[in-house]
């Protein structure tokens, strides 16, 4: 067995195998996993509780079994050779060191990358390498590949006990979630943004352990993206060691270490604070809790507001399309909800996806060139997908749903994790609790989004052990002041590699276009920073993976700041 993870229940476990008849030699998670697979098989992934990429090889019957955990917290990775041969990873640069895989972009995947900022399971975007799935197993044996998904989120079954009653099994699962994250033989510590998620956390590790809680947090000079003054009023509160970074620009030889790291083209420019807080945490601890997740189950996203207004699609189309275009002109106001009128949409699930696309059907069909154009089909994208094959009594819990199986495992989740394992620090997330998060599924939509009041259940819960100010203050996301970087400490890197002749030789796109995009852009206008980004990313990976640019494989990472 290989195991990449954390089992947080396999002391439990352990106890049950030995009384079973079970033999160890070790005192660890990774054994307790294998007696429990030889006496279960693919059914003993039910009783796991944590985050793990695993592989077994039986051979007894030359077969292998590999696995993901619910959720998605770790990677796992295969491709299959023309003889049948199977070839598995964490990471796909381990993949592309087997002479007969070949490095090939996916077109495919390229145009959802463009669209979404990353890439949806279970494709990549080289050709013929694959994502293995949260919550699926595979089992290879005789050259033949089956896999299965062994979990789902319920969010049908809906739970009918009273507000009080549900707050209180709320707080109890949150606490045990964060201590069972607790037990750690290394220095232990935590993010801290300052929003209710990573608050929450803080409180309750801090609440559990004895010595006071090491917490890290990223800050900025730009107003609009600081939330530092309230991780700091967080850290005061329940007395831990702060650590704070204030970031001041983008650095430029930081892209080469995120797309190294990376893997595939990933454009969520969080990653840029997300490797900076995780390089001053790891000289501190070597474990660190997150608030990630918690939007997903407690529906904190602005996006999910769109359920309030669903009588609004009963209207006839024509008259809805004609209020679209009426507000087009003022969309510039409404920050990411611009995107519900970039193009027409006909129902909620449309409106929905159009807020998670970065570049619409008519922006594509101006920026691509037109042999790329040829090369794609009409495939709907995954969330997409995903969100209209599903049967949902509430519109709420459809968004929910999409989101934890796509934008969370497939952007937020792989964001974390690079970012922590490039830096050798884990990452744990008691949010992903799947306790926690079957628990959640089951609440009735109208306790998470009240009254237009997202988190009301959580928000509920906290009350009185967060402060008002933490529990009362509008959601900023971890965002980047990425428009004016690009004008300035990341202009030249931005014009040098996406209108570099190489990148125009690849005939993706259409060269008037990239260049009228980059010239609103360094006029002041921020409508295509987030393309641009994906568009220096999408680069400088086809740079470093597919032409194999000469990378230092193990050069130092770029420098860390110093911090107070």
């Amino acid at each position: 067995i290989m195991l990449n993870g954390e089992i947080y229940n396999y002391r439990e476990l352990r106890a049950g195998l030995v009384e079973r008849g079970h033999r160890f030699r070790t005192k660890s998670d990774v054994e307790v996993v294998l007696h429990l697979w030889e006496e279960k098989r693919e059914a003993c992934l039910a009783d796991l509780r944590g985050m793990f990429a695993l592989a077994i090889w039986n051979r007894r019957d030359q077969s292998l079994f590999l696995a993901r955990d619910r959720v998605g917290k770790k990677p796992l990775y295969y491709t299959s050779l023309p003889n049948g041969a199977i070839i598995f990873a964490s990471e796909i640069k381990g993949i592309l060191q087997h002479p007969q895989v070949r490095r090939e972009p996916s077109p495919e995947a390229i145009n959802n990358f463009l669209t979404l900022q990353y890439v949806p399971s279970p494709n990549t975007a080289f050709r013929g390498i694959h994502r293995l799935a949260p919550a699926h197993w595979l089992l290879w044996s005789d050259g033949r590949i089956d896999v299965h998904r062994y979990w789902k989120l319920d969010y049908e079954t809906k739970l009918h006990g009273s507000a009080t009653e549900l707050t209180e099994e709320l707080l109890r699962l949150l606490r045990e979630s964060v201590r069972i994250r607790l037990e750690s033989e290394v220095p232990l510590g935590a993010f801290l943004s300052g929003g209710i998620d990573s608050s929450a956390v803080v409180a309750f590790a801090a609440e559990a352990l004895e010595k006071p809680l090491k917490t890290f947090s990223i800050g900025f000079e730009q107003s609009q993206f600081d939330e530092s003054r309230y991780a700091r009023m967080v850290a005061q509160r329940f007395g831990t060691d702060h650590h704070e970074l204030v970031v001041d620009a983008g650095a430029a030889d930081l892209i080469d270490d995120i797309v190294w790291h990376y893997d595939q083209p990933f454009g969520d420019s969080s990653a840029i604070p997300s490797f900076h807080v995780a390089r001053i945490t790891r000289p501190h601890v070597t474990v660190v809790l997150n608030g990630d997740g918690g939007d997903e189950s407690f529906a904190g996203y602005d996006r999910y507001q769109l359920s309030r207004i669903s009588g609004y699609f009963n209207l006839p189309l024509a008259l809805r399309l004609g209020v679209q275009r009426a507000a087009r002109p003022a969309s510039r106001f409404l920050g990411r909800g611009q995107r519900l009128l970039q193009g027409p949409v006909r129902d909620p699930f449309e409106a929905y996806f159009a807020t998670l696309t970065h570049l619409d059907a008519d922006r594509k069909a101006w920026l691509y060139g037109e042999e790329f154009a040829r090369e794609l089909s009409d495939t709907v994208p995954a969330p997409m997908r995903y969100l209209r094959q599903q049967r949902h009594g509430a519109l709420l819990d459809a968004m929910l749903d999409a989101d934890v199986n796509s934008y969370l495992p497939d952007d937020l989740l792989v964001k974390m994790d690079v970012a922590t394992m490039a830096h050798s620090l884990e990452a744990r997330s008691p949010f992903l609790d799947h306790k926690l998060m079957e628990f959640m599924a089951r609440v009735p939509a109208n306790l998470k989004l009240r009254r237009g009041e997202s988190k009301h259940l959580l928000k509920s819960a906290l009350r009185g052990i967060l402060p008002n100010e933490i529990l009362e203050r509008r959601k900023m996301g971890f965002g980047v002041p990425l428009a004016g970087w690009l004008r300035s400490s990341l202009k030249e890197v931005l014009i040098d590699t996406v209108l570099s002749d190489r990148a125009l030789a690849r005939g993706y796109f259409k060269s008037a276009s990239l260049r009228a995009m980059v010239d609103v852009h360094m006029a002041g206008g921020n409508r295509y920073q987030h393309v641009l980004w994906g568009l220096l990313m999408l680069e400088r990976w086809h740079q470093m993976f597919i032409d194999q640019r000469p990378v230092p494989r193990e050069r130092p990472l770029a420098h860390v700041p110093s911090l107070s």
